[in-house]
């Protein structure tokens, strides 16, 4: 059965203050305080509750098995889930469950770069070569900026994986791909483009920026993103899990449909995946608490510094169809301009954004059976637009 909550404005004013956070997600998640009544003003521009629940009805259904989200913001909140743990057994979603959260890693890794820069021991505008020499070959004849991987106008090609299909890349799923070797295929391909000309969102760019930060740094890229990000951000249950392929604690199972040679359709569980090689450009694992945190405490200036954080909310200009800035895409729906960054695993498909003043913030988490398709996740998209109604 779904599972629906409403948080009054007073205590989603009172968690932005004083950095709630929940107790660690192994053991039952902590009920929120009781609430007094909430006023008048503060549902007239608050989330539309009825939408939401329509946006969730259904499941689990064709097109995902569970969902979890949370709007927030200044305006007002609400928190649902609906759907089921796994369909095996059909219990419940568990609302505070751990999931992949694909490229929402692109985040924690723009935010590190941009904690470097205001430090002074990253130029932006530097070719990224001064900091990693010998990374890209002769056939780069432009010097790629480190700006420019974090704004995908960099040029470099998508690097290798273990194939294009599901069925080949489920065949290695438990298998181990380094990014050091992502990175490798990639730019042996040449560049695509002149560093600067076009815009290509792709996996890689990230990739070279945590070796960037582990080059300058002196440390694991995930030791620097729990240091850097996830404690001072309240992310306790967030982690990078490397090679290992299981999620470790409460989690809801991801599945995937495939389609068979005689028409029908069975769904794969793909709960467990090695994604080693998606590294700082997709393999954190989180929930939609952390996230939430993550997304309010970098846009209120808490992670980076006011000019870096700038880089955050430009799009490179005089490039047609940018919409990509440092980490986040910008995206405007029913009058608001939301600043989001999305991610899919296989049976997992996340966004989490917000406007840029916080009065209104969105993060969900949907096992999509289809969340590396080429189309927006259906119950995602509902979701979406029910979040985001004027």
């Amino acid at each position: 059965m779904p599972h629906f909550s409403v948080r009054p404005l007073t205590a989603v004013a009172t968690a932005l203050v004083l950095g709630v956070t929940a107790g660690p997600l192994a053991a039952p998640a902590l009920a929120a305080p009781a609430a007094p009544p909430v006023a008048a003003h503060a549902t007239a521009t608050g989330p539309d509750a009825e939408a939401l629940r329509a946006a969730l009805a259904g499941l689990p259904g064709p097109d995902a098995t569970a969902a979890l989200v949370r709007v927030g913001g200044t305006d007002g909140a609400w928190r649902g889930s609906a759907g089921v743990h796994d369909l095996r057994s059909g219990r419940d979603a568990d609302p505070d469950a751990l999931f992949r959260a694909g490229s929402t890693t692109k985040v924690v890794t723009a935010t590190l770069v941009l904690q470097l820069a205001a430090e002074h021991r990253i130029d932006l505008g530097a070719p990224v070569e001064d900091y990693l020499p010998g990374l890209l070959p002769a056939s780069f004849t432009e010097p790629v900026t480190v700006r420019q991987l974090l704004n995908h106008t960099s040029g470099i090609r998508p690097g290798d994986g273990f194939g294009d299909s599901f069925e080949e890349v489920y065949a290695h799923r438990f298998d181990t791909l380094t990014p050091e070797a992502v990175v490798a295929s990639a730019v042996a391909k040449g560049p695509e483009f002149g560093p600067g000309d076009e815009q290509h969102y792709l996996n890689v760019n990230y990739t070279v920026l945590g070796m960037l930060v582990e080059k300058v740094t002196g440390r694991p890229y995930e030791s620097e993103a729990a240091r850097r990000v996830f404690r001072p951000a309240g992310m306790r249950h967030s982690y990078f899990p490397g090679t290992d392929p299981r999620i470790h604690g409460p989690h809801n199972h991801g599945y995937q449909a495939v389609r068979g040679a005689d028409g029908t359709t069975r769904l794969v569980d793909v709960t467990d995946w090695n994604q080693a090689d998606r590294w700082a450009a997709g393999d954190m694992i989180s929930t939609t608490a952390d996230l939430e945190r993550l997304v309010t405490r970098l846009f209120r200036g808490d992670l980076v510094p006011g000019p870096q954080l700038e880089e955050m909310f430009t799009v490179p200009a005089g490039i047609e169809g940018a919409d990509m800035s440092a980490g986040l895409q910008r995206f405007e729906f029913g009058g608001r301009v939301l600043w989001l960054k999305s991610g899919a695993r296989y049976g997992y498909s996340t966004m989490m954004g917000a406007t840029r003043d916080l009065s209104r913030t969105l993060v969900y988490s949907v096992n999509s059976t289809e969340a590396k398709g080429e189309a927006m996740n259906p119950v995602a998209e509902r979701i979406a637009r029910a979040a985001l109604k004027p």
